[in-house]
């Protein structure tokens, strides 16, 4: 028998007239003689809130029972699914992580799937039942239950695709697809038929929400195809696998506002500076998302850091220990930027990507402070109040949008078409 694993977000089961309208989905496509598994995620806010009643009892909650309380979220939406999927004539069981045999090591809030013992789903498959299972969720070796971090469903969905050998994993969610931009920033973002896993992990970490990045980096270690599809219509979304042509194309444009830029002035050089730093920074759990160095005066070089936001106050901190430790001479840090980023497999390898990109923010008088590139990505450090300007100047050079005539057409619709917080 055929397996399908779908994934349905918290959006998309938010009420229980979606919980009735994904139940149809689900029914129709278990009539058409496919074993269904089905991974949710809490209903709408629902983790949210959980999370804030916790800090309304206690400010820094124990990770233990905090994994405790979360999971409760994706019970109820597995529960009422398999009702509504009953009701209309349709077999169905709901199980926890655990009763689906997702094993996890024992990091609680950000654990990681060891394997998955995934037997009892397959007997119910095999009793043609449509099986429910709760995201985000799973058991540590020292049977204590365990999240796997923010987007957890996703992972859920992709690491049981693989353990069943389905061909791919839908990833239903409220918007088309993958955009090119996103359509709050840069009206008329066109939807991506198909992206490769390498941009679309790029796109994931530099701002796009629609997919968890380790879910992309599972599937892509597998050759496991994801298609991401809306909840709501018959759209054929956006389908992600391996690079099956050499084409330096610019794909999409992302942009980040919640990031912080820190600089260590004039450091002592040594070979031990940076890793010193780095490794710091890695103790005290602050990701660097970019890094840069220069020459500094006499003999020094400066350190710049690009983090997330929330992680300034830590960061800061750190290095202020570091620059007394090292000798640099302050430490500088600045809330007020943003980052704009283009991508697509080999564009750097395009001799005149940098110059276009150069011009399209020169020309909406935009500066640029500085600037990473990797095989699949150029990113601009540029201030914050510009990000919004860059991200359509950009889309316009690249033509990344709809012809105006297709953007007021389908403008009429009354759909949501910018990425949802991740579920």
């Amino acid at each position: 028998m055929k397996v399908i694993v779908q994934k349905y977000g918290g959006t998309s089961l938010a009420t229980p007239a979606r919980i009735r309208s994904v139940a149809k989905r689900i029914v129709a496509a278990r009539r058409a003689g496919c074993g269904i598994v089905v991974v949710v995620s809490a209903m709408g806010d629902t983790t949210e809130q959980l999370l804030g009643l916790a800090r309304s009892v206690i400010s820094q909650p124990p990770r233990r029972e905090l994994d405790m309380l979360l999971t409760a979220g994706e019970r109820v939406t597995m529960s009422l699914l398999s009702m509504a999927i009953q009701d209309l004539g349709s077999e169905a069981i709901s199980f926890t992580g655990s009763q689906s045999g997702i094993i996890t090591d024992t990091s609680h809030t950000n654990a990681h799937i060891l394997e998955i013992r995934a037997d009892r789903i397959r007997r119910e498959l095999a009793k043609k039942r449509v099986v429910i299972v709760a995201g985000f969720q799973g058991v540590s070796v020292e049977r204590e239950v365990t999240t796997l971090g923010r987007g957890g469903s996703d992972i859920t969905a992709v690491a049981l695709a693989i353990s069943l050998g389905a061909r791919e994993c839908e990833i239903y969610t409220d918007v088309d697809g993958i955009l090119t931009a996103d359509p709050r920033v840069v009206p008329g973002a066109r939807l991506l038929p198909e992206i490769t896993y390498d941009e679309m992990l790029e796109l994931a970490g530099l701002g796009a929400r629609v997919l968890q990045s380790r879910s992309v980096e599972l599937a892509a270690r597998h050759h496991l195809t994801l298609r991401v599809r809306p909840s709501i219509g018959e759209g054929t979304g956006t389908v992600i696998r391996d690079e099956t042509l050499e084409r330096p194309e610019v794909r999409g444009v992302t942009h980040d506002e919640a990031i912080a830029l820190l600089s260590l002035r004039r450091v002592p050089r040594s070979p031990r500076s940076l890793s010193q730093v780095v490794t710091s920074l890695a103790n005290a759990g602050v990701a660097v998302r970019f890094f840069f160095h220069g020459a500094g005066a006499e003999k020094t070089t400066d350190l710049s850091f690009v983090v997330n936001e929330s992680d300034l106050a830590t960061a800061r901190r750190v290095l202020a220990s570091e620059a007394r430790r090292i000798g640099a001479r302050e430490v500088r840090a600045s809330k007020g930027v943003g980052l704009v980023s283009v991508i697509g497999v080999g564009i750097t390898r395009s001799p005149d990507m940098l110059a276009r990109i150069f011009t399209a923010l020169s020309r909406s008088r935009i500066h640029i402070g500085s600037v990473s590139t990797s095989e699949t990505r150029v990113s601009c450090i540029i201030p914050q109040s510009a990000v919004g300007r860059a991200a359509r100047a950009l889309a316009r050079e690249f033509d990344l949008m709809k012809p105006r005539t297709a953007r007021s057409t389908s403008g009429g619709r009354g759909r949501k078409r910018a990425s949802a917080p991740r579920e």
